[in-house]
């Protein structure tokens, strides 16, 4: 067998192209943005929650809310270092441990929240909401829960919605997850509405059913990301930014080789190291036909070129391909 192996040229964000670069660097100051605003949330929620199960399901939420940007933040700092011998492969697949951090914390906060919401119903805990006295008149403190929580999740829907749009062009999965969480905040701001006015109308244990929804979305969010994440650290066939399937370059690729006219099979092993793919191709070339090391430069140079995310490749020339070992479809 002859193969021939791409070194690897450096970090995927010094090799980023210039539109995925200032990409990134909006993404990165949406994060800081998101940081502030979530900080500010934090302070206000927390200041008007009182008793209600569902307020202070949503502070936490608002709490967790700063894993995922944080992540993302480490994650972009720490692939800026070019491979190593210690790390071959670079230290792109700091973004996949990004992913599976913030996964676990949603998970575990998910968990202890359903359980404090289970455990109020089961209790029959009747949370207050007293009279608050605001320049000489006294209103219902629901209102200010209620004002505090259109106010403070609108900007996050916003921010949320910007940055699912940035998430694609840079195969960034981080930055989707926590995108997605923030532009379903709407949802978590709703829920802990009903539950107050349930509380205001006597409804006691609709605070704790509010409670119970946002804790079962967190929770819902943890096990998808975490699920998605550990997909990838396992080497599972390469997907899309947002997990919805297969990644279609893995076809691309292997489609590639098969209009090279030396190539009689093709398949592609694409591996996801976070913003950047490995991609074991291995080729089965015409009978009695031994390609040469400038010919395997070139199909290399070829799939590089199909899209900036393949920046790892690997030639491998075989006899004959194993499809238990190179499945075509997966």
């Amino acid at each position: 067998m002859l193969t021939r192996t791409e070194p690897a040229l450096g970090s995927g964000v010094e090799r980023l192209p210039d539109e995925q670069r200032e990409t990134l660097r909006k993404a990165v100051r949406l994060e800081w943005i998101t940081i502030g605003w979530i900080i500010l949330t934090v302070i206000l929620v927390g200041l008007v929650a009182g008793q209600s199960q569902a307020m202070k399901s949503a502070w936490a939420e608002d709490m967790i809310s700063l894993v995922p940007p944080i992540a993302f933040l480490v994650a972009t700092r720490i692939i800026k270092s070019p491979p190593s011998r210690k790390h071959p492969y670079g230290p792109h697949r700091a973004i996949a441990v990004a992913h599976l951090v913030a996964g676990v914390a949603l998970l575990a906060m998910g968990l202890f929240l359903v359980y404090g919401a289970v455990s109020a119903l089961i209790n029959v805990e009747k949370p207050p909401i007293g009279l608050l006295v605001l320049f000489g008149q006294e209103f219902w403190s629901g209102w200010l829960m209620i004002a505090v929580m259109v106010i403070t999740s609108i900007p996050m829907v916003i921010l949320g919605r910007i940055k699912i749009k940035l998430a694609k062009p840079l195969h960034d999965k981080v930055l989707y997850a926590d995108a997605d969480m923030a532009k379903a905040d709407w949802g978590t701001a709703v829920a802990t509405i009903v539950g107050v006015l349930g509380i205001g109308v006597g409804l006691w244990w609709a605070d704790a059913i509010a409670a119970l929804v946002i804790s079962a979305s967190i929770l819902k969010d943890g096990v998808t990301n975490i699920r998605a994440s550990i997909s990838g650290l396992s080497d599972a066939r390469a997907t899309t930014y947002d997990n919805s399937g297969p990644h279609p370059l893995t076809d691309e690729v292997e489609e590639l080789a098969r209009r090279i006219d030396w190539v009689d099979q093709a398949r592609a092993r694409v591996r996801d190291q976070g913003h950047i793919f490995h991609t074991e191709m291995f080729v089965v070339p015409v009978e009695d036909y031994m390609p040469t090391p400038v010919q395997l430069d070139e199909l290399t140079e070829q799939i590089a070129d199909l899209d900036w995310k393949l920046q790892d490749v690997v030639i491998a020339v075989v006899s004959e391909i194993d499809p238990q070992q190179v499945p075509a479809e997966q």
